[in-house]
């Protein structure tokens, strides 16, 4: 049976040489952390595993005396410590995540939890490695957050497993509104106009995805099945335009496994119960994406070359982000009736003085095989079933006009090789 503990007992779970699982994104126990933060001696020898974004901004190998952090996603914040040894970065899939948080069997847990309007006990607002943290982890500890009202949708907490809880505040952790710039609307007008009624959507965040799904307000019963969920998502469902009636699984639901989005978003999911959470081996396991029809995903990239291969994460050799989620996408796209994977992206950088279809890419993230369309400003490159050749002449025909000639005058290296 669950039971709470005060701050001097939690601390005592800790010595050196333990794995600490600590949950992220929305759902990261900042009430725990500081309270490992003000007795940074329990951390010593520690090694934390998690999985950040922009909006978790510690970096947990800073807690204690010769501790490690293991992350399957770099961010700003990770930096130092990475290129101290400190920070030891992991690329992983976000459905293969899933089973090494499981299988690798943490000694602790650490997790959030908060009241939902019905005053019940649930997880969230992230749930995508819970149930992995709950089954692998050795022992698990609770954030219980009164600032926070779990969304409906979440799991609730089982009262009779043997979690450890920690009554302790802490502000809900909100993603900024994005605004949508020129270049990001007319990306997002020509990803608009290839998706169709009753398509079912997955997108990630940012201006190009706001741009998006902001262009939707004329499609009915469209589906939505992803790893997060934001604004954008949550606006089309006020307005009617996201129903998921066409859907053959998860009928009249919206599956996501993060909330991921303002204060307003998290306002709605408290009260709205078409939102249902599920984990990482749920949200993006092909075995269940296949199941839906006309499954659309949606990504974006850092670069694309020329044989349509994708960057998503690093640059001028530095590691920048991770794998994520979005080549588990791609390929269970693949496996849908109708479904498409498309990479929308600006088609240059750094204010126009570098092109982001390249040659070659720096990394690949997906395979040539895992992209069917391409999108930019600049128009739609449809790379499925074309050549070699025609793959690279769509995509130099949506490069920005600077950089045509030159990518032209290269494509016939590029296909040597």
């Amino acid at each position: 049976m669950s039971e709470y503990i005060d701050e001097s007992t939690f601390v005592e779970l800790f010595s050196p040489g333990k794995r600490v699982y600590v949950g992220a994104y929305t759902n990261e126990p900042n009430g725990l952390i500081e309270i490992i933060a003000a007795h940074g001696k329990c951390a010593a020898g520690v090694t934390f595993i998690q999985q950040p974004l922009v909006i978790n901004i510690r970096d947990l190998s800073e807690l204690g005396p010769d501790a490690q952090m293991l992350t399957f996603f770099m961010t700003p914040v990770l930096k130092q410590g990475f290129s101290s040894g400190r920070v030891h970065y992991l690329p992983m899939q976000m459905r293969a995540v899933h089973d090494y948080i499981e299988q690798s069997v943490p000694d602790i847990a650490l997790l959030q939890v908060a009241k939902d309007s019905n005053g019940e006990l649930r997880f969230g607002p992230a749930v995508d490695f819970v149930q992995a943290a709950l089954v692998g982890a050795k022992q698990v500890v609770l954030q219980v957050n009164p600032q926070i009202t779990a969304p409906l949708g979440c799991p609730l907490v089982d009262m009779q497993a043997p979690y450890l809880m920690v009554e302790a505040s802490s502000d809900p952790l909100l993603f900024p509104t994005v605004k949508i710039d020129e270049t990001s609307q007319e990306i997002g007008s020509l990803v608009a106009s290839i998706v169709a009624d009753g398509d079912c959507l997955q997108t990630g965040v940012g201006a190009v995805p706001a741009a998006i799904l902001s262009g939707l307000g004329d499609r009915n019963d469209l589906g939505f099945h992803g790893g997060l969920i934001d604004d954008g998502v949550m606006q089309l469902a006020i307005d009617g335009n996201l129903t998921g009636k066409r859907k053959a699984i998860d009928i009249g639901k919206h599956v996501t496994g993060i909330a991921l989005g303002s204060q307003d978003l998290l306002d709605w999911l408290a009260q709205e119960s078409t939102v249902v959470f599920k984990s990482a081996n749920y949200t993006h396991e092909i075995g269940v994406i296949r199941q839906l029809d006309n499954f659309v995903s949606i990504n974006s990239a850092l670069e694309i070359d020329l044989f349509g291969q994708v960057n998503a994460e690093v640059t001028g050799g530095r590691q920048i982000s991770g794998t994520g989620g979005s080549v588990d996408f791609m390929r269970a796209s693949k496996s849908s009736k109708g479904g498409r994977s498309i990479v929308a992206m600006s088609a240059t950088a750094r204010r126009g003085e570098i092109s982001r279809i390249v040659p070659r890419v720096e990394m690949v993230t997906a395979l040539r095989t895992d992209v069917d369309i391409v999108v930019t400003e600049f128009g739609i490159a449809r790379l499925k079933d074309a050549s070699l050749e025609d793959r690279a002449r769509k995509l130099i025909d949506i490069a920005h006009p600077t950089f045509r000639d030159q990518l032209k005058d290269e494509l016939k290296s590029v296909l040597k090789s």
